[in-house]
Parts: C-alpha cells; structure tokens; sequence
C-alpha cells in the first residue's frame, strides 16, 4: 500500500485498520486515536484509523445514524491532521464519495453495497484507496468484479476485507479460505475480526456479537497470510453507540496485537 501518511511501511508487520464503529464526537475520537497511535508506533504497526461518519444500515428507524456528515468528517480530518495518520469512512451513496473524499484517505464500502456499480465506480473516481468488504452473501471468487470495477475505473488502489458469510439465522461464519483466494486478485486483503461475529437480526432490533472470540479470528487470519486487519475499538462498548456488542475493549488492544506479531514472525 502506497499511503502518504501510513507509517512503519517497512516493518513487515500487518496493517491496521482500528478505531470506533461511529464517529460520537471529537473528544472520543481523539482519545482513540491517541491510544492507538501510541500502540502502533511502539509495535512498529501501520495504522489507518477508522470511524463512519454517518451509519445507515440500522435495524431500527431510532438507532444512532449519525452527529451530521460534515461535523464527523470534520474530526476525521482532525485526527489524521492531529495524530499524522491516514483515516478511513464508509460511504453508501454515489454522492457521498467527493464529499468523504475531500476529508478522508480510504473509502470503504460496506459488505452489503459490495455490488453496487455506481457506487464502486464514483469511490473509485476520486482515486482515494477503495477499501471493499465482502458481502456476506458472497464467495471470496465474486469479489474479483468488484476489484475489476475499480480498476477499470482507472483506480489501482483497491483494498478487500473479509466480514464473514451468512450461515443460517442471525450467525456468520469465517471461511479462511478466502483470504488467500482474494490474495491472487493482486490486492490487500484483511480480515474485519469485529464484523465478522456480529449476530445481526435479533428480535430486539439490536445486533449481537461475540466479542471473546475477537481472538480467535485475528489470529487465524493472520495465520493464513491477511495483509491487515479490521478491529472495531470502544474504551467503553457498553455504551458505544452503534456496533458496541461486538467491540474490542481499547485497554485489550496491545496485548492483542503483540500476541498476532508473535504469530506474523512466526509464518514469514
């Protein structure tokens, strides 16, 4: 990856893409990203912190969406401005990519727009990096016409992420053969260890999660050669205020990360 403000490029180690489900306000946003900057920098990981601007696919009409597109972008740019890092935020609509685009270093599309053609080819126009999840509903194969939409969009810069597979009612399931099967597309694949064990669908409206097993999928991933992961983290996910069911609490992070450097050292 070729990011003017991704640090640490040289250390072999995995990338990072970690930070809040939602942006809930600049001081929160800060003190995440300051925590994460001064575990990355001591690990010798590179980092591109994460926060959504708005959320839009919500299971019921009163969850939180949002603090305005503009005030989150805002602080996005204020962390990578504040901390030297690169940043990345979901966008959902066509028009949303120029806008995210002007504050942001990463676009990324969530699992469930993955085949929205539009949408892919306008990310791909503002020649930011393109980060694409996997749909859950989707074999690792399928994601090549996603790869191929943005390069033939005149954007090299394309970045895949597994979330998991629907696997019979509100479960996922990792299948890590894709990782290395979305590896041969030429791209950067990495594994969203938060995602991934969300339990969407619940009959209270509210997504589950299983976050003990965060763990688990890191290490696996990492285990099968994934070239950055995706971990969702809260100093507080009780009361986050969107995806805190299947957070990574902040203070478990650097134990964490240095458990998957052990593996990393060990396969290359």
């Amino acid at each position: 990856m070729n990011l003017d403000k991704l640090k640490h490029t040289n250390s072999n180690n995995f990338f990072l893409m970690a930070g809040p489900c939602a942006i809930e306000g600049e001081d929160i946003a800060l003190r995440i990203a300051e925590r994460i900057v001064e575990i990355t920098d001591k690990l010798q990981i590179p980092y591109i912190f994460k926060g959504s601007f708005k959320k839009a696919n919500r299971s019921r009409v009163d969850s939180f969406t949002g603090i305005g597109d503009e005030k989150a972008l805002k602080i996005l740019e204020k962390v990578s401005q504040t901390f030297d890092v690169p940043t990345v935020t979901d966008i959902h609509e066509s028009k949303d990519a120029a806008m995210a685009a002007a504050y942001v270093d990463v676009l990324q599309i969530p699992a469930f727009l993955c085949r929205q053609t539009d949408l892919l080819i306008a990310a791909a126009q503002t020649g930011k990096y393109v980060n694409v999840k996997k749909g859950q509903f989707l074999s690792a194969g399928s994601m090549k016409f996603a790869v191929d939409k943005i390069k033939d969009a005149g954007n090299n810069n394309v970045i895949l992420t597994d979330r998991g597979n629907t696997f019979g009612y509100q479960d996922l399931i990792v299948d890590f053969r894709g990782i290395p099967e979305m590896r041969s597309f030429d791209v950067p694949v990495v594994m969203d260890c938060t995602h991934s064990l969300q339990q969407p669908n619940q009959t209270s409206g509210v997504t589950g999660g299983k976050p003990a097993l965060i763990e688990t999928i890191a290490k696996a991933a990492i285990a099968v050669g994934a070239d950055g992961l995706f971990i969702e983290t809260h100093p507080d996910p009780k009361n986050a205020k969107s995806d805190g069911a299947n957070m990574l609490q902040l203070d478990l992070l650097e134990d964490l990360l240095k458990k998957l450097i052990r593996i990393r050292e060990a396969i290359i």
